[in-house]
């Protein structure tokens, strides 16, 4: 019997790969037998992640700033350059900008998130779903954020942008509805990452996302990690996942439960 969760003779192109949940959804990919086609911005990163992949991989690296719709549409033509097609698009490039009450954030930053978090995300979905729709077969994952479904004091930036990609995810859903393209988007909660350490130190020089105060306000009562988020993208990305399109997926302890 198949196993759906394999991706064997898959190709998956992976943006924001040299981040923590980017690289460990890359090996895990990988393990599940699909093609690799990393994409990120800091090309000294993207090769130490692509480096940790197995050579059944065969790897692409792309260096890319998701930003620019010229550099979005060669990273898509060079996958389909060296792969033939592109069967799974983890739109996952994002940051989490200027930490910082509302009235103190400067116009330039505010567009700079937009611009990663949000354009980045309608542009890779813009030249990634043409390729999908044409062979009539695909699955997209976008990375939104638990920040994306509630409020959250000094990021409020962030916040608006990740709810924007949940709005994307949903929308483009339904115009995919007709096919057997599935569109869906992962939402993180508190992940031990780098982005969540900065987050914190910017709120509080002093805080820690693992302090007791933070931990009791998640009922799993630790931080995530990013192969759980992983496990979440590749559920997503497999063919056991055929009738799951349009949703939002929490993978946050229950953070988001109450």
């Amino acid at each position: 019997m198949a196993d759906d969760l394999r991706l064997d003779g898959k190709v998956a192109l992976i943006t924001g790969a040299a981040g923590e949940i980017g690289t460990a959804t890359m090996q895990l990919f990988a393990a599940r037998g699909a093609r690799i086609v990393a994409v990120d911005r800091n090309e000294t990163q993207l090769q130490r992640a692509v480096a940790t992949l197995p050579a059944e991989a065969r790897a692409l690296a792309v260096t890319a700033d998701v930003t620019r719709e010229d550099d979005v549409a060669a990273y898509v033509r060079r996958a389909v350059e060296a792969a033939g097609t592109i069967d799974v698009f983890f739109n996952n490039a994002g940051i989490e900008g200027e930490v910082a009450p509302i009235q103190d954030y400067t116009l330039e930053n505010f567009r700079r998130v937009l611009d990663v978090n949000v354009v980045g995300v309608f542009l890779g979905i813009k030249h990634v779903l043409p390729i999908m729709l044409k062979a009539n077969s695909g699955s997209i994952v976008n990375t939104a954020s638990i920040a994306g479904l509630m409020g959250s004091p000094h990021i409020a930036v962030y916040s608006a942008s990740k709810h924007a990609v949940i709005g994307l995810t949903k929308s483009v859903a339904m115009e995919c509805s007709t096919t057997r393209v599935r569109v869906n988007c992962v939402c993180p909660g508190l992940i031990q990452s780098r982005m969540l350490s900065a987050i914190f130190e910017g709120r509080n020089p002093n805080a820690r996302a693992d302090s007791e105060k933070v931990l009791n306000r998640i009922p799993a009562h630790r931080l995530g990690l990013p192969a759980e988020v992983a496990q979440t993208v590749a559920f997503l990305a497999s063919d056991a996942a055929s009738y799951v399109s349009g949703s939002a997926y929490t993978v946050d302890g229950g953070r988001t439960a109450g």
